[in-house]
């Protein structure tokens, strides 16, 4: 295994994973408050499963997220 390779795909990854997720719950929180469906009062649970093919690796993480 190269070190170097392997380290840039996994912060290329993990760069990806945080921009898109960042944008998707942004986008969710804009969508529930224009709705009504959230107040801006919540703290809203987020949940992800990380799972690597090829290995044991199947993890899930969880935090919550204050809207104030």
């Amino acid at each position: 295994m190269d070190e170097d390779v392997f380290n840039i795909q996994l912060r290329k990854f993990l760069k990806k994973v945080g921009i898109q997720s960042q944008r998707e719950i942004e986008q969710a929180v804009r969508d529930g408050l224009s709705a009504g469906t959230l107040n801006g009062t919540e703290v809203l649970k987020a949940t992800v499963q990380l799972k690597l093919s090829g290995t044991s690796v199947d993890v899930t993480i969880e935090d919550d997220i204050k809207l104030s």
